[in-house]
């Protein structure tokens, strides 16, 4: 009852702030967001970003934190479904356990709006998500880009450090990666787990694989903060910044300061804003229920597909290849610069 009192004067409290400012009179209306956990940079930003396009396109919104709890985020559902928001976005925490509370808001006529992280198992309104297969093929292109450049064409020796071998983002990350690269015989690639994304796994396959295989030319890793890990390692066996080519994913701050600091040569970003500013593009089409069309959408400058999936309209976002020569443009999350472009609603 407590959770549910705090929401009522939150509620309560926008609309009387609405009531007194002429600017939040014309409202239409007001879209939560689950936000799955704050202990991580992506997650504080997609809360920023998230916020300042809602309001782009007319809507307040609010933010509600699971602190990584299903549970906790469950409550959170039931509890706002009572308040009948005009729609909400779901980060969710667990995807199986989710489910139910998606499908009570939508019993109750509350669209429900997927941001990053897909839901197939039952329908939503929207979902908005990285291309993560297409972030796999960008790091591939820069990856031949950068074995020619070094050997006269595109054959060397890669290790390619995954995360979690239970997520999908790296599975598909690997998939892509590895589907464009199969016409060149003379790559081997190396590839290998850093169970629970964590940082000491990565750090400590880096540093056995230069022992096993000193001759590797690049390692690729599938996040950014596992690169830190790899610079450690590497450092430890007397390397500097370029003996060893880096590249790696989803465009966190650490990746770009290593990319200035010459040792990542990419960072291919997972495109928060974009994903964002997706959200808030379609929120009028989806909290008037009205159809959302299959098509390539611009978003943020992007080239993005619109399909109709059996879980409902998806929008996938390719990432983009961040280097020395683009690092500093505001439009990478990991500049922490959220675009002051303004967001057209999709009409």
């Amino acid at each position: 009852m407590n959770r549910i009192r705090r929401l009522l004067i939150s509620s309560l409290a926008l609309t009387a702030i609405g009531l007194a400012s002429p600017a939040l009179a014309q409202s239409k209306g007001t879209i939560y967001y689950m936000v799955p956990t704050l202990l991580d940079e992506f997650q504080t930003e997609s809360v920023s970003a998230i916020e300042k396009f809602l309001k782009d396109v007319g809507y307040d919104a609010i933010t509600l934190n699971a602190d990584n709890k299903t549970d906790l985020q469950q409550s959170q559902m039931n509890d706002t479904i009572l308040l009948k928001p005009a729609a909400i976005v779901l980060a969710a925490v667990d995807f199986n356990a989710l489910q139910p509370s998606i499908e009570k808001a939508r019993a109750a006529g509350i669209p429900v709006i997927e941001f990053d992280r897909q839901i197939t198992a039952t329908p939503s309104d929207f979902t908005s998500v990285a291309g993560t297969i297409e972030i796999g093929q960008v790091a591939a292109g820069e990856i031949q880009r950068l074995l020619k450049e070094k050997n006269g064409e595109v054959k060397g020796k890669i290790l390619q450090v995954l995360g979690d071998p239970a997520d999908p983002y790296s599975l598909d990350i690997q998939k892509g990666f590895e589907d464009k690269m199969k016409e060149f015989a003379g790559v081997t690639i190396i590839s290998l787990p850093a169970l629970q994304w964590a940082p000491e796994n990565a750090g400590t396959i880096v540093s056995d694989q230069m022992v096993a295989n000193p001759d590797i030319d690049l390692i690729f890793l599938h996040a950014a903060h596992l690169s830190v890990a790899a610079v450690a390692a590497l450092e430890a066996k007397g390397k500097k910044p370029g003996d060893v080519m880096m590249i790696s994913s989803n465009g966190a701050p650490v990746g770009l300061d290593l990319i200035r600091k010459g040792w990542l040569n990419v960072e291919v970003e997972q495109p928060l804003y974009a994903q964002a500013a997706a959200v808030a593009m379609f929120a009028d089409k989806v909290v008037n229920k009205q159809e959302i069309k299959a098509g390539t959408y611009k978003v943020l400058g992007l080239d993005s597909v619109v399909t109709i999936e059996a879980w409902g309209p998806n929008i996938k976002i390719p990432g983009a290849a961040i280097t020395k020569d683009n690092v500093d443009e505001p439009r990478f999350w990991g500049n922490l610069k959220a675009p002051a472009d303004k967001i057209v609603p999709v009409e």
